[in-house]
């Protein structure tokens, strides 16, 4: 019985409403927020683009690529573009549809089409028809209906790769295709790099590079805007602390050495408020966003791969570290002190300990090396120093790969002669 009620108890808990968020799924990759911090110019370049379709529907196709790395916002910035776009010419009473189909999933003339067909809730033969004839379908359809379709090919590289070139020409110089006076259909390509388009014949290149809105990767203040109008959706209040949105920010900041990607950003804020669910924390730590990096950061396996290959001194260093974190209770420590509890670990096992100039070397090979992080102390702190913390959660497993790892290199040091 006991076991049981225990159990019951565990189930309870876990069904019971969350401490942590408030509303989750605005974390999710889906979500459209309502506001997007740094990429209101990348908005009206597209309305500039988009111009003369709105001021005179029908006497132009519009063709533009959006491109850059993964998480700078190719999605959300076009998906919110596309539905505001389409409200506001509905509300004129113009007919306008807005499509987003991702080419990873729609990788072919004929997927595609079906997408665009089930969309629009127009039944095309599954069978009979080439892709090319189902699409001039689609087209009559707009036209007698005098509705204008942008259409976004999201990850259009996957197409580029995966469909024949007489499907890309037809899909992007269609209006030369078809004896249609009448365009109602433009595009957004979404691309990770407008190069890739180089593999296509001069003929379809020229026809889509006429307008390129590229995005950069996100630096870390403009992640911070980001991920403070995601904790006050989703979080209760004050269980993100603004130090825990601060380390994620630098964690991921272009400018700080970081991928720049919003979605790896917000995800990590996510996990981390899972495992400060799970370990029953009031508050969303530094430590839980270190444990989730490690977790959706594939670069944290790496890390700890590395870990048997680091020189001795090395190894007291980290194990140093870790001492302090474990002893102040603090994610970074000031650079001196780490030197100071270096040289004392060093005493202990009977190192002579390095000179101070290689201790910053070491710190710059580790820091290198994605082991540790640094950056300069700010108010608080009497004097500008460096300050010192390890990239992965110091969990007791890690500390005790230190501890295992300095143990052999000690026990195959070389003895003095």
């Amino acid at each position: 019985m006991k076991v049981t009620t225990n159990l019951e108890d565990i189930i309870e808990s876990g069904l019971s409403g969350s401490t942590i968020f408030k509303q989750q799924k605005v974390l999710s990759p889906d979500h459209i927020p309502s506001r997007l911090p740094h990429r209101e110019e990348k908005i009206k370049e597209l309305s500039l683009a988009f111009r003369e379709l709105t001021t005179n529907m029908g006497s132009t196709s519009v063709r533009v690529v959006v491109s850059g790395p993964t998480g700078t916002g190719k999605t959300v910035t076009t998906k919110s573009f596309g539905e505001a776009l389409k409200k506001r010419l509905n509300e004129r009473g113009l007919r306008l549809e807005y499509i987003h189909a991702n080419c990873h999933s729609q990788r072919t003339l004929y997927l595609l089409t079906m997408e665009i067909a089930s969309h629009l809730k127009l039944p095309i033969p599954v069978r009979g028809l080439s892709s090319q004839e189902a699409f001039k379908i689609i087209h009559d359809y707009l036209v007698k209906r005098n509705i204008h379709l942008i259409l976004t090919l999201d990850e259009f590289d996957y197409l580029i790769n995966t469909s024949s070139y007489e499907d890309i020409y037809f899909l992007v110089r269609l209006y030369d295709e078809l004896s249609s006076a009448s365009r109602h259909i433009s595009y957004i390509f979404i691309m990770r790099d407008e190069q890739n388009l180089y593999t296509l014949d001069r003929s379809i290149r020229d026809h889509i590079l006429r307008n390129v809105i590229r995005l950069e990767p996100y630096k870390s203040n403009e992640l911070k805007d980001i991920l403070m109008d995601r904790v006050n959706e989703a979080f209760y209040p004050n269980v993100v602390p603004d130090e825990t949105v601060e380390y994620i920010s630098n964690l991921y900041g272009h400018d700080k050495g970081g991928s720049g990607n919003a979605r790896l950003a917000i995800e990590a804020l996510e996990v981390a408020g899972k495992i400060a669910e799970a370990r029953n924390s009031p508050l969303v730590l530094i430590e839980h966003v270190k444990e989730a990096n490690s977790r959706i950061n594939v670069e944290a396996g790496e890390i700890l791969d590395e870990i048997p290959l680091l020189d001795l001194h090395l190894l007291i260093m980290l194990k140093a570290l870790i001492n302090l974190h474990n002893r102040l209770k603090v994610d970074s420590v000031p650079i001196g002190k780490l030197e100071k509890e270096y040289a004392e670990l060093c005493a202990e096992l009977g190192e002579e300990p390095r000179r101070h100039t290689q201790i910053y070397e070491y710190v710059r090979r580790m820091k290198l090396m994605g082991i540790l992080e640094t950056q300069q102390s700010g108010k608080g702190m009497r004097g500008r120093t460096t300050l010192i913390s390890l990239s992965v959660p110091i969990t007791q497993d890690f500390e005790d790969l230190i501890t295992k790892n300095l143990r052999m290199k000690l026990d195959n040091r070389e003895e003095p002669v």
